[in-house]
C-alpha cells in the first residue's frame, strides 16, 4: 500500500539531516530505533488506510475497489526489515557494478556541463527526483542572483513521474522525459495514450529530438570523470547528512577545475 511507503519516506527524509552516531554501542541503538519507527509509521500509515478504504468511496466519489477489494493487511508484531549498523542511513542501491550499500548521487547541470544543484537520495530508483532536482537547482539559482529560470528540463526514463512532471509544466517548465527506457523494446505494459502518447509524440519532432539529444553530453560525462577520471567512485563519510556534504564539494571541485580549464587554456588564433 502506497501509504506505508510514503510514511517511511518521510520519516527518512527527516532523519536527512541527522549525524550518525559514532560508537558501535551507539549505532546499534540507533539502528534499533529506527527499525522500531518504521514498524510504528507503518502500521499508523496502515490504519489511516485501512479506516479510508473502510468507507467505500473514493475522494472524488467513486465507489473504491467494488470488483476487487484489497486483502486484509496486518503488520508485523516485530520489525522485519535490515538495516547497516555501519551507516543506518545507507540502503542496498542498484547499481552498474550490481547491488552495493550506498546512496544515489542526483545531479542537475546546464548546457556546458557545470553543475548547479547536487543532492543524495538512499532510494535505489530515480523515480520521484525529477521535481526535487528542479526544486534544487532554482533555490541555488536564486541564491546565485541568477534571475533566469530553467525553461526546459531533460532526464532519462527512469525519472519519469507523471505528478512532478505536470507540476513542472504548470510552472512553466517544459519536462522532456521518454517513458520506455532504450533497453526496452517496445512500451511498457498499460503505458498508452494520454501523457504517454504525447511525449512520445513530442521527443518524435525534430525539436523535441534535439533537445532530448543533449542530455548525454550535459550530464554523462560528469559522473564519467568523477568516477573514472577522478577516481572518486564511493564517500569516505557515513550518514546521509555527511555524504549529501561530500557529494555536494565533490560537484563543486568539479565546476572549479572546468573554471580553471577554461581561464588557462590558450586562446585561438
Amino acid at each position: 500500500m502506497a501509504g506505508r511507503g510514503q510514511a517511511s519516506a518521510r520519516a527518512a527524509a527527516c532523519r536527512g539531516g541527522q549525524a550518525d552516531p559514532a560508537s558501535r554501542q551507539a549505532r546499534l541503538r540507533e539502528s534499533k530505533r529506527r527499525l522500531e519507527e518504521e514498524l510504528e509509521n507503518e502500521c499508523r500509515a496502515n490504519e489511516a488506510d485501512e479506516a479510508y478504504r473502510s468507507r467505500g468511496v473514493m475522494r472524488n466519489g467513486r465507489r473504491l475497489g467494488a470488483h476487487s477489494p484489497p486483502k486484509p493487511y496486518a503488520p508485523p508484531a516485530t520489525p522485519q526489515g535490515k538495516i547497516n549498523t555501519t551507516d543506518p542511513d545507507s540502503r542496498n542501491v542498484e547499481t552498474l557494478r550490481g547491488w552495493l550499500q550506498g546512496y544515489n548521487a542526483q545531479a542537475a547541470t546546464n548546457a556546458r556541463q557545470i553543475v548547479v544543484a547536487a543532492e543524495l537520495t538512499n532510494s535505489s530508483a530515480d523515480f520521484g527526483q525529477i521535481g526535487p532536482m528542479v526544486d534544487a537547482a532554482r533555490r541555488e539559482l536564486r541564491a546565485a542572483g541568477v534571475a533566469e529560470l530553467p525553461e526546459v528540463v531533460v532526464a532519462d526514463a527512469g525519472h519519469w513521474h507523471q505528478v512532478q512532471m505536470q507540476a513542472l509544466a504548470g510552472d512553466g517548465i517544459a519536462v522532456l522525459i521518454p517513458p520506455d527506457a532504450r533497453k526496452r523494446k517496445g512500451a511498457r505494459p498499460g503505458w498508452d495514450g494520454g501523457l504517454y502518447a504525447f511525449m512520445r509524440r513530442v521527443l518524435a519532432t525534430p525539436g523535441g529530438t534535439a533537445l532530448y539529444r543533449q542530455r548525454t553530453a550535459m550530464i554523462e560525462p560528469v559522473f564519467g570523470d568523477t568516477k573514472f577520471n577522478r577516481r572518486i567512485d564511493r564517500f569516505q563519510r557515513r550518514g546521509r547528512a555527511a555524504c549529501r556534504s561530500e557529494w555536494r564539494l565533490i560537484t563543486a571541485t568539479h565546476n572549479l577545475l572546468k573554471l580553471h580549464k577554461h581561464t588557462t587554456a590558450p586562446l585561438a588564433a
